[in-house]
């Protein structure tokens, strides 16, 4: 059954022109990327612009040169967003290395954040969901998807273990550590 969106005819002259040029548009892109994935975004892109405009591609020895004007196309935009992300990733990098190479505001941080490496990945994320994005019990229940009552009790032997790999009773010291704050 056809689509009823699709024009009569276009799918067969799509699938007609796509088996027809595709060895080329893979050679044109190949030649002009560096990775296979960059290689199947271009070939798709381009066929994809090839479909909507299906009424502006012209026909016979000018359809392959058409189709190469489109990949151009896109492997501009391609290139343009590569270098964007390219760009974002580098800032993101450097952001990143320049808040961990700030020296800790508390004497002890380096020490609790070595014991926190240390713990079951679930009681690292009760803790750092409790002290650094400082949410509820509800909150944490609802982002973990367990029950508050499971929340407590992990938040409860998450702060005992942390408590003994710093050989420290004291809660409120271990709290403005985890938090960042000084004295």
């Amino acid at each position: 059954m056809q689509d009823p969106r699709v024009p009569s005819g276009a799918r067969d002259r799509f699938e007609a022109l796509y088996l027809t040029h595709y060895p080329a548009i893979y050679r044109y892109a190949l030649r002009r990327t560096e990775s296979p994935d960059d290689i199947a975004d271009v070939i798709a892109e381009t066929f994809l612009v090839a479909w909507r405009r299906l009424d502006d591609v012209p026909t016979g020895e000018a359809t392959v040169l058409w189709l190469y004007g489109a990949a151009r196309r896109v492997l501009a935009n391609h290139r343009r967003g590569k270098s964007r992300r390219s760009a974002l990733a580098s800032r993101l990098r450097d952001e990143l290395a320049a808040g961990r190479g700030t020296p800790s505001a508390h004497p002890r941080a380096d020490a609790v954040h070595a014991a926190l490496v240390t713990l079951p990945p679930a009681e690292r994320e009760v803790l750092a969901l409790t002290y650094w994005e400082q949410l509820t019990g509800p909150q944490i229940a609802q982002v973990l998807g367990c029950s508050s009552t499971a929340v407590r009790l992990r938040l409860h032997r998450a702060r005992k273990r942390l408590a003994r790999l710093l050989a420290t009773t004291d809660e409120f010291h271990m709290t403005s550590v985890l938090r960042g704050e000084t004295r």
